[in-house]
């Protein structure tokens, strides 16, 4: 999903690179956004499905639920979701495999709590609707009780006993375990963790700037990483 202008249709574009670099298997590769200029001929766009929320509320992330509309974009069977930030270093058709009826990255931010990351979640289209259902009536209920979409959907498919994570090897945070904790982060550059196949980039920094040694916090300092240009790139 890409909506506003926070990324450029240049994230969309690298995405499907990795994708298609990285599957074995036929795909279908579907943008759902409301302005498509600049996006690569390959991907499939679809108008961006609308939120129902109180007039006035503001949106803040939470119009990612809308993937669990019935019928969602004329699309049927497994699917799996990637956020515009990620970075694939690995292959790709295990996430489709991989055993369990909704699987989610775990996240490490808080590694305690059963709480997943929504960059990478795989699900049935359909399947879930009343969860979108549920959120559209009941929003301000909802937002009051929790921080944003990742924790309620959690809570909600955890509530089916359905709630599962992606092997943690798989989806490392570039913020927790691919740069090195803070005393060795000023001698030592992040680096791809063993087995890892999705980096996720959750907060500051993006891509472009893990790449300049920009952590986005001044209290958090992280060296250069050029090899995500290896991964972050248009080339297939």
């Amino acid at each position: 999903m890409k909506w506003g202008s926070k990324f450029s249709p240049e994230y969309v574009n690298r995405l499907y690179a990795m994708v298609s670099r990285n599957m074995a298997s036929k795909f279908r590769f579907v943008c759902f956004t409301e302005n498509s200029e600049g996006i690569r001929s390959e991907v499939e766009i679809q108008d961006l499905p609308e939120l129902e929320l109180p007039a006035g509320s503001p949106e803040r992330g939470w119009r990612k639920l809308t993937v669990f509309k019935e019928n969602f974009g004329g699309l049927s069977g497994t699917t799996l979701f990637l956020d515009l930030d990620v970075v694939i270093v690995g292959k790709l058709d295990v996430f489709f495999s991989q055993p369990g009826d909704f699987l989610i990255a775990h996240d490490k931010k808080n590694s305690n709590n059963r709480e997943g990351n929504s960059s990478v979640f795989r699900f049935e289209i359909g399947k879930y609707a009343h969860i979108l259902n549920y959120f559209e009536k009941n929003s301000e209920q909802v937002k009051n009780e929790l921080r944003h979409e990742q924790a309620y959907l959690s809570r909600e498919i955890d509530k089916l006993g359905k709630l599962e994570y992606w092997p943690d090897n798989w989806v490392p945070s570039f913020k927790y375990q691919c740069c090195p904790s803070w005393l060795k982060s000023w001698f030592i550059a992040p680096s791809v963790p063993l087995g890892a196949k999705i980096i996720l980039f959750h907060g500051l920094p993006n891509p472009p700037e893990a790449i300049l040694g920009r952590s986005g916090k001044w209290y958090r300092h992280i060296q250069p990483s050029p090899w995500i240009k290896d991964y972050w790139t248009t080339n297939e």
